[in-house]
């Protein structure tokens, strides 16, 4: 007790050390002072004028078109309240649009306060890429109009980096990255890096890519401008450069082309389930030399054409099923085999990257899969291997200023998109 009151006593010490300097606010003078307010400049009504009409609000929602909607169930949804404007997207054959084809179209609706429709506008991409369309139904003194546009997508720049703990695959995942410029990051690298055995923990990736908008709304990712990828310690990059009049490509910054004369797979992305060389047969129960490479893959799944050619056999080949043959530069040539579909015919010139049919599994198969096989003079090869060893193709000393002038924009980006990179794994 006799603490407890030298602490406080202490603290009564001190209180009085400071107060006195302050003065005493009983003490202060105190005046009253009454001015008049002049309110007529303003100019308002009063709040309980009845004569004067209250003002109107317009309202905004957006949704999505889903695949069972109605025009009831998503004007609903939407909180429009108007018999009309049901009607009209029920009857009128420009709206009813809305509801056909894929669901995903993006609507906004403007309202009043009554919740009558005032506005609709959607969205949507058609199979053209690089344009959307745009319905906009208004309502007027003479009813509903409404309007179908076809406009150019605005590509913007999008920045990207993140850490491999796993697969490529879940660390784009964790970074929200789009899942189709996660299958061009593995396209883009995919001639120097086995996505399925050689990523390590930790190897980083920075990437640079467009946005595609329509009225300032992401509609779907573009093409990666720029990427770079750190595997094992080794750096690969790669840059978007298109010469004029040619199909553009990716290079490294030094010019030379990360598009070789052959494609790392006839599959955009995909489970080698049986490799070149010897191997069980799943069907004879026998030991025998497996001449090609079987990627696993969904029936239907397309399949593309490795390097430029021309079609040299489509149709059926006994065990092989629905099988396909391009025939490449120097004697090599490439088969396509248990196909669900034929796309092309024979004679048909191809280029790189082009869809030449399906994954299926007809002829002797045990499940969809492509059988793939590459012939050099007709001894078979290795299709991995000669992915990997197939040459690159420079940037032509005609357009080598403008691809530097290129290529020094996309190291900026990229400086940035590793900063993001950095961040993210923090």
């Amino acid at each position: 007790m006799l603490g407890v009151g030298a602490v406080l006593l202490g603290t009564g010490v001190t209180a009085f050390g400071i107060a006195p300097l302050a003065p005493d606010a009983a003490n202060l003078p105190v005046r009253q002072v009454i001015e008049a307010l002049d309110t007529a400049p303003l100019g308002a009504p009063l709040l309980n004028d009845l004569s004067v009409p209250a003002a109107s609000l317009t309202l905004f929602r957006s949704d999505q078109v889903r695949r069972d909607d109605t025009a009831q169930s998503l004007l609903q949804r939407l909180g429009v309240a108007d018999s009309a404007a049901l009607a009209f997207l029920r009857d009128d054959a420009t709206a009813r649009q809305l509801f056909t084809g894929r669901p995903g179209k993006l609507v906004t609706v403007e309202t009043n306060d009554r919740h009558e429709l005032q506005r609709l506008s959607a969205r949507w991409l058609p199979d053209d890429e690089r344009q959307f369309q745009r319905l906009v139904i208004t309502s007027g003194p003479q009813g509903y109009n409404v309007q179908l546009e076809t406009a150019e997508l605005t590509p913007s720049v999008r920045l990207a980096g993140g850490v491999i703990n796993s697969s490529l695959f879940a660390a784009t995942d964790a970074i929200g990255l789009p899942d189709s410029v996660a299958v061009q990051l593995a396209e883009i690298f995919a001639s120097d890096i086995d996505f399925r055995r050689n990523l390590r923990q930790g190897d980083h990736f920075s990437v640079v890519y467009e946005s595609l908008e329509a009225d300032g709304e992401t509609m779907r990712a573009g093409r990666v401008l720029s990427a770079e990828f750190v595997n094992d310690g080794q750096k690969h990059e790669a840059i978007w450069f298109e010469e004029p009049g040619q199909k553009g490509a990716y290079y490294g910054f030094d010019g030379q082309s990360s598009r070789k004369s052959y494609l790392g797979s006839p599959l955009e992305f995909s489970r080698v389930s049986s490799g070149y060389g010897m191997r069980f047969h799943p069907i004879s129960g026998k030991q025998k030399a497996h001449l090609g490479v079987d990627y696993a893959a969904p029936t239907g799944t397309p399949v593309r054409t490795i390097g430029d050619g021309v079609v040299t056999f489509a149709g059926w080949q006994r065990g092989y099923g629905n099988v396909i043959e391009v025939t490449h530069r120097d004697a090599q040539s490439t088969l396509f085999a248990h196909l669900s579909r034929i796309d092309v015919r024979k004679g048909q010139k191809v280029s790189q990257g082009d869809r030449l049919g399906a994954v299926g599994s007809t002829g002797a198969s045990t499940g969809p899969h492509l059988h793939f096989e590459f012939r050099d003079r007709g001894v078979h090869r290795d299709p991995l291997e000669i992915a990997r060893q197939s040459e690159n193709i420079p940037v032509s000393p005609t357009f080598r200023a403008r691809f530097e002038a290129v290529a020094q924009s996309q190291r900026q980006h990229l400086a940035a998109a590793a900063t993001v990179q950095q961040a993210s794994a923090e």
